[in-house]
């Protein structure tokens, strides 16, 4: 074996700075009018390896082996035979003979090929024959394996200036061959007279192409081209969406996508119907050096069929209809950050008419946030745009502006943490109530641990509000309005908070009971004077039981004096684990209570509240929520959420019940019941179905205001899908049962294909 590291200069030295190393031959007979498809199979030879080379100093010097090594001094030319091996700047090439003119500057590899670039791409074949860069030269029966697993197999190529083009070539990302290493036939493939490759404008071009799938020529295109996955890609179409609808008929899509410059791209995807006139969309997307955002949106002309809960058959004007959806987020240094988002639709079924999304409410967000250790604040604005059948858009809130700020310092006195908070609020409505809010708090929290185990919390809690409404008329529920005018409160709260848990074994395990009490004591406070904004939906569970004001927001203040008392149970062994808390409340106070019937809390012993999660290691988990009626046992909520399965078969179960016997008056209350089931099947290493439905259940005996008969579908879909490594074909079939307009949403049948390494 003969090493050497040889420091080259000049002309020589210009001869191997090869930094990307061209194709090579794959040692298949086949001469350039041949018309025959190159193989895709891989060759016997394995790739290049360092063993025996002299690491290089730099990316001038070329590490070197090879078993003989002969020098013809008349001739300048360099022969290295028996398994050559050549390393530099990264590149390396493996050979059974090399000959190197010195003079011309030309190399020459012969017999058993290999080269792997940096980037892990390899090149096999028998012979090449280089220009003095070792980046131009001409390759025959060549066979290129990507780094991702892809693989360029063709007749002839060459290689000027950087810019590849193979004659009779096809290319691949699908494996050619099965587990056993036996020959098969790669799922698709596209052969070309001509294939051309830009490292500049990183695309790859075909001339006269052809798309084979299964080895059957499905479709022909005289040009065609996409990005080669470097930089983000570059321009080009990308995966197609065919769907069939009841309401828009036949609607094909096919998106197509420009790189703008690094960092910015656009897509603009037209839609075609067969029932209603084409629409235009488009997404714009920019990464800058401190954040990102985008900005979507789509476009059509068409009638706007008014929003109702009930099919109608009357037609309203027609015009321009569409939407924009932004969104972003700004950086600005590791304190301050901005975040937005706008949406925004012309009418109220636009939406769901063009499948966009189920949403019933758009809501546009500006917000400027400042954190730290110890302090948040949050300067916000947002405006709603309800999409309801039957709701008053002057009725929604715009708020201009939401301020919070908190900041946590450590107690000089007794020690424990408090917290600092300011806070102000304005609500604007166009054809309703006002409210502007302000006031500033203060809480202590301090902990400790007693000599048998049991921790202590200590809790004091002091506010001063100031508020001032007015058009409290507007609002529907009385319970809401408060006194038009200026408003003050004072609020002033104290608990006691301990937990005692006790460990032991159990079962090959571990678990754990803690028993909680809590007491609280809060003087009257006058709630009914202030407008209620963000505190309505109140429903006792054990996420808020143990709370010192139970209620969501701030506009309500839970008062008097109560005791809370509970259970924790805890259980762990391998793969297994159990947590489960019940609790209940009882109010010492007499004075009657601010909570609306049926919320659990109104009498002073409150319903019964439990929570039950259990996992088995990734296969099952299963979640309950309940609350028992403290009197009857009566179930008032019960919401169960169960996955049973893997990351490929699976099946998921979601069951809702509100029956809490509340006012039908009090909107935000209003008692449901519902249930959701999914899964998916993988039937082969390619195949799965997959399926879901939501049904709702809800009937006079959760809510008599209502008119269905307590079995209402709301979504069904199920479908089929194929992936393989290269591949995907995925059908769904989907009806939704609601009403848009002047007709019912009806079936969708959607076809998606997509193939690895084509489009973005």
């Amino acid at each position: 074996m003969v090493s050497l590291a040889i420091l080259l200069s000049g002309t020589a030295a210009a001869a191997q700075s090869g930094s990307a190393t061209p194709p090579v031959a794959t040692g298949q007979a086949a001469t350039p009018e041949s018309t025959a498809t190159p193989s895709l199979l891989p060759p016997i030879v394995a790739p290049p390896a360092d063993v025996g080379i002299t690491a290089p100093l730099s990316d001038e010097e070329v590490g070197f082996s090879s078993d003989t090594l002969d020098y013809d001094s008349n001739g300048d030319i360099v022969t290295a035979s028996g398994d050559v091996r050549m390393v530099r700047a990264g590149n390396r090439m493996r050979a059974d003979r090399i000959v190197w003119n010195r003079k011309t500057g030309a190399v020459r590899a012969e017999g058993n090929v290999a080269v792997v670039n940096p980037g892990g791409d390899t090149v096999y074949g028998d012979s090449v024959d280089l220009t003095d860069t070792l980046k131009d030269g001409v390759i025959e029966n060549l066979l290129l394996v990507l780094e991702d697993g892809g693989r360029l197999a063709a007749v002839r190529g060459t290689r000027v200036n950087g810019v590849s083009t193979l004659e009779r070539a096809a290319y691949t990302p699908c494996a050619v061959t099965d587990a056993a290493g036996c020959p098969r036939t790669p799922v698709w493939t596209i052969s070309a007279v001509r294939v051309v490759h830009d490292p500049v404008k990183h695309r790859i071009s075909y001339r006269d192409a052809r798309f084979k799938l299964l080895g059957v020529t499905v479709l022909w295109l005289p040009g065609f081209s996409h990005p080669d996955g470097q930089q983000g890609g570059g321009p080009g179409l990308l995966v197609p969406d065919f769907q069939i609808s009841r309401l828009n008929g036949v609607e094909f899509s096919v998106p197509y996508y420009i790189k703008m410059a690094p960092g910015r791209d656009l897509t603009i995807t037209p839609h075609v119907y067969s029932q209603v006139l084409p629409a235009v969309e488009g997404q714009y997307r920019e990464l800058t050096s401190n954040g990102a955002y985008q900005i979507g949106g789509m476009l059509t002309y068409g009638s706007r069929s008014p929003a109702s809960l009930v099919p109608t058959d009357v037609d309203t004007d027609r015009g321009v209809r569409g939407y924009i959806d932004a969104n972003g987020k700004f950086q600005l240094d590791p304190n301050w950050s901005v975040t937005g988002s706008l949406r925004l639709t012309s009418d109220r079924t636009f939406l769901r008419r063009y499948d966009i999304t189920n949403d019933d409410r758009l809501r546009s967000v500006l917000n400027v946030e400042r954190i730290d250790q110890d302090s948040y604040l949050s300067i916000a604005g947002y405006a709603v745009q309800t999409l309801r059948a039957g709701a008053v858009q002057g009725q929604q809130p715009i708020a201009i502006p939401a301020i919070d700020y908190r900041r946590r310092i450590d107690d000089p006195l007794l020690g424990g943490k408090v917290e600092l908070q300011l806070n102000s609020l304005s609500l604007i409505r166009t054809a309703g109530q006002d409210t502007q809010r302000a006031f500033a708090g203060a809480r202590w929290d301090l902990r400790r641990l007693t000599t048998l185990g049991q921790e202590v919390t200590l809790t004091a809690y002091a506010r001063g509000d100031v508020y001032h409404t007015d058009n409290g008329i507007s609002t529907p529920t009385v319970s809401y309005r408060g006194e038009d005018g200026w408003q003050g409160r004072a609020i002033v709260a104290g608990a006691v908070d301990m937990r005692w848990p006790f460990a032991g074994t159990l079962f090959g395990g571990t678990q754990t009971i803690t028993p909680r009490v809590q007491l609280v004591a809060t003087p009257p406070l006058k709630n009914s004077d202030i407008p209620n904004e963000d505190s309505r939906a109140i429903d006792l569970e054990t996420l808020n039981l143990f709370a010192i004001n139970r209620f969501s927001g701030y506009d309500r203040f839970e008062d008097g004096s109560r005791a809370v008392y509970g259970l924790e149970w805890a259980f762990d062994r391998p793969r297994l684990s159990v947590r489960s808390v019940i609790g209940q409340s009882y109010r010492l106070s007499k004075e009657p209570t601010l909570f609306p019937q049926g919320t659990g809390l109104t009498d002073r012993f409150s319903d019964i509240v439990a929570q039950t999660t259990i996992r088995y290691g990734r296969f099952a988990a299963l979640t309950q929520r309940i609350r028992l009626d403290k009197d009857a046992f009566t179930v008032r909520r019960n919401e169960i959420d169960a996955t049973l399965g893997g990351r490929r078969t699976y099946a998921t179960v979601g069951y809702f019940r509100l029956n809490r016997n509340v006012d039908t008056a009090i909107e935000d209350l209003r008692d449901r019941e519902e249930i959701r089931v999914g899964g998916r099947v993988q039937i082969t290493r390619t195949v799965s179905v997959f399926g879901s439905t939501v049904v709702d259940l809800t009937g006079p005996r959760e809510d008599p205001a209502v008119i269905s008969d307590g079995y209402q579908p709301v979504r069904q879909r199920i479908g089929i899908l194929y992936a393989d490594e290269c591949l995907e074909v995925g059908a769904t079939y989907r009806r939704d049962y609601d009403i848009i307009g002047s007709t019912r949403r009806g079936s969708t049948v959607a076809v998606r294909l997509a193939l690895k390494n084509l489009g973005r």
